[in-house]
């Protein structure tokens, strides 16, 4: 397991952006973002895998086009860009990370084994 620490989160108005970090204490070779409305199910919103010089991302359908997630892999940092926000896209998100290569079930929150803390996004209309 890694320790992982976010920061970046906060309150915009709708079609504002926002950018998440997430600082890992060691490497890890799936990383991913996920978030919690009040009364909602944690839905997962963006993964990334580096290994071998190739990149996988991949995205939930409500924010493709929007968001962007990357990584610092000297800074064992994680990244989500968030622009063009919504109101629904309020919520807490966090981080999470695993040994495993994110693959199609990225989504599986209970495929992650270290949590960030999470970092409070709000969006006014």
């Amino acid at each position: 397991q890694v320790q992982l620490v976010e920061s970046g989160g906060g309150s915009v108005q709708a079609g504002g952006s926002l950018r998440l970090s997430c600082t890992a204490s060691g490497y890890t070779l799936c990383m991913g973002w996920f978030r919690q409305a009040p009364g909602k199910e944690r839905e997962g919103v963006a993964a990334i895998s580096t290994a071998s010089g190739y990149t996988y991302t991949d995205y939930a359908d409500s924010v493709k086009g929007r968001f962007t997630i990357s990584n610092d892999m000297i800074k064992n940092t994680l990244y989500l860009q968030m622009n063009s926000l919504k109101p629904e896209d309020t919520a807490m998100y966090y981080c999470a990370a695993r040994s495993t290569y994110c693959s199609n079930n990225w989504a599986i929150d209970t495929r992650y084994n270290s949590w960030g803390q999470g970092t409070q996004v709000t969006v006014s209309s």
